[in-house]
């Protein structure tokens, strides 16, 4: 999960990078965490004011390799994990002044087109969609589960019409042969009944297996939850999302923790509701016209933030309850 970049160019454009830095003000110096590091792009233009810090995060041990430059050219200022960004509790950071937590969750075009992982549809061969620090690939997903759960992945992860003909079609296929990336394309187009000339028949499959692949629903989930308690008093979080399943874990999570139903049990003030985020804008900003013109995948993207209103590492929050179908989707991976 990275910023989105130039998809002609082929270089790293951090997806609304201007109104990001805006937000989390790092001209006043702190530290923060991009829990998406990639090509570095945020953790760059932060490190740009001298009393900044970044520790960066990222599941692609290919991160690796940028990191180091980061290392080399900012010493001390930046710290790099190879870590999901779910694992931030394991930071250790209860007791420091972290000023903003960062997530973007789109892909790179290296990461798009890196064969390897197997993420785009252009591919061609071995199944396999995983980002790093993972159990099992798209190719396990595809060839072992069963037609009903393959039917919800692609239905409410991809939000895929003909989720029903395509899982039924892969179950048929795969009796007589192991389904490739290519084989999987031509099975999905041919299942569709209804063409959409203006994005490719397996965009939305494809979207829904990297989802389930990479777990990123719970990811997210635990991503958000240990950002809340890791930042402190006027700190802000800010997530910029590329889907609306995304979007909508981002804004429930925001708007549940800004209203009442968020209470402490540890604070010493009795039984007294607080909130633990205040909300600016309801709305999420999005790419200026410009940007979209430099950038078109960006045209997607949405960005919200919160600033945490009180100073303390546990709350409640009902947001697993609330998205616990699509968790249970998720778990589908457990017989793989």
């Amino acid at each position: 999960m990275r910023a989105t970049i130039i998809s002609d160019v082929k270089q790293h454009y951090p997806v609304l990078l201007n109104e990001l830095i805006s937000i989390i003000s790092p001209q006043y110096g702190g530290s923060f965490i991009d829990c998406t590091f990639g090509q570095g792009g945020y953790t760059k233009k932060i490190l740009d004011f001298p009393k900044t810090k970044v520790i960066a995060l990222d599941r692609d041990s290919e991160s690796l390799k940028k990191a180091k430059d980061f290392q080399k050219k900012f010493d001390d200022r930046f710290l790099f994990r190879n870590i999901k960004f779910s694992q931030l509790k394991n930071l250790k950071l209860k007791n420091k002044n972290i000023k903003g937590v960062i997530f973007d969750l789109g892909y790179s075009y290296t990461q798009i087109k890196d064969s390897k992982k197997g993420l785009s549809f252009e591919n061609v061969g071995e199944l396999n969609m995983k980002m790093g620090i993972n159990d099992f690939s798209a190719k396990e997903a595809i060839n072992l589960l069963n037609e009903n759960e393959l039917e919800k992945i692609f239905k409410y992860f991809g939000e895929e019409k003909e989720s029903k003909r395509i899982a039924h079609n892969i179950v048929e296929d795969r009796k007589s042969q192991e389904i490739t990336t290519e084989e999987l394309v031509r099975i999905i187009e041919s299942s569709k009944r209804k063409k959409n000339h203006k994005t490719h028949s397996a965009t939305k499959v494809f979207q829904a297996l990297r989802i389930f692949v990479n777990k990123e629903i719970s990811e997210l989930i635990y991503g958000l939850i240990n950002a809340a308690k890791v930042v402190k008093k006027d700190g802000v979080i800010a997530v910029v999302t590329f889907h609306s399943i995304e979007d909508k874990i981002v804004k429930y999570f925001f708007k549940s923790l800004s209203q009442n139903k968020s209470i402490s049990r540890y604070m010493p003030k009795g039984d007294e509701k607080i909130n633990l985020f205040k909300l600016i804008n309801k709305k999420p900003i999005t790419p200026s016209k410009k940007e979209i013109n430099e950038n078109p995948p960006s045209r997607s993207a949405k960005l919200r933030y919160a600033i945490k209103k009180e100073d303390f590492y546990e709350f409640e929050t009902d947001i697993l309850d609330k998205f616990s179908n699509l968790i249970e989707i998720e778990n589908f991976s457990n017989k793989l």
